[in-house]
């Protein structure tokens, strides 16, 4: 089977030195339908992955293909193959602020079939099952910049789901999210992943790893230094340790390692760590 993504060699620097490149002789796979996490501590490349296979950036080294095509500047210069491979492949920044752009969240979520010049009772129509199926329709007529973290996250991804992509990329989707904001997202990863849709999350959230993957790697410094079922790898305390992903203190839930670093509840004791 062709994969969708296919990654040789890749090497990528933010200076034309490429000392210290954010990532340094990456190859991987990604198939059709696969649910992928890439984990990783701040600074070891696993956003500038997402931009790699988003076609944001492109490495001074190595090869990247998707759906069987070289992805390059070149390429993407192509209109043709511009519009397909955009129409295919969706990405939800971190910071849903870098999306959000319009006056609404109604205008912001028809943005995209606005571009692509859809009929508007396909827009209409559209939009209205997008937002029912995130559970923010309530937020039709609100300005995405007045609303909480969690629902312009939620927003964010409404924006790009829209157009029905084959592949979603996002860059740590639970960040900076209360828990029930949290637990919305992760219920829509679980529900649109296992719809035979593609998801790939760059996250260093261990707890949310189990739901939303079932392959994952782990990066370090820009290197892939594991890749296994993500309950294997997170039963590894001293990978994980060695990745930045835990602290010193860590304990075990049914075989798979947590590390926290505020107060427990319902363990009967408390903990911090540095």
């Amino acid at each position: 089977m062709q994969p969708i993504f296919a990654l040789n060699n890749v090497v990528y620097a933010y200076s034309n030195t490429q000392a210290n490149p954010a990532l340094n002789g990456v190859s991987l796979t990604i198939q059709a339908g696969q649910r992928v996490a890439i984990m990783g501590a701040n600074g070891s490349g696993k956003s500038t992955l997402l931009r790699i296979l988003d076609g944001l950036y492109f490495p001074q080294a190595g090869q990247v293909e998707a759906f069987g095509h070289v992805l390059d500047e070149h390429h993407l210069l192509d209109e043709e193959f511009a519009h397909a491979f955009r129409k295919r492949v969706a990405f939800v920044f971190q910071n849903p602020d870098v999306q959000l752009f319009n006056p609404t969240v109604f205008d912001e979520v028809a943005f995209g079939p606005l571009q692509l010049r859809w009929e508007p009772a396909r827009i209409k129509q559209a939009v209205a099952d997008t937002l029912d199926l995130l559970e923010i329709s309530h937020l039709r007529d609100r300005a995405p910049h007045r609303l909480s973290g969690g629902e312009k996250k939620r927003v964010a991804i409404a924006s790009v789901l829209v157009l029905d992509p084959e592949v979603i990329l996002l860059d740590e989707p639970t960040a900076a999210l209360d828990p029930k904001s949290q637990s919305r997202v992760v219920d829509f990863l679980v529900e649109w992943g296992n719809s035979n849709k593609t998801v790939v999350v760059a996250t260093h959230d261990l707890d949310t790893v189990p739901d939303i993957a079932d392959d994952a790697y782990i990066f370090k410094q820009g290197v892939i230094v594991a890749h296994d079922a993500p309950r294997q790898l997170l039963r590894n305390h001293d990978l994980l340790f060695d990745a930045n992903l835990v602290h010193a203190h860590h304990h075990f839930h049914d075989d798979v390692v947590h590390s926290h670093a505020h107060t427990h509840v319902g363990h009967g004791h408390d903990h911090t760590s540095g």
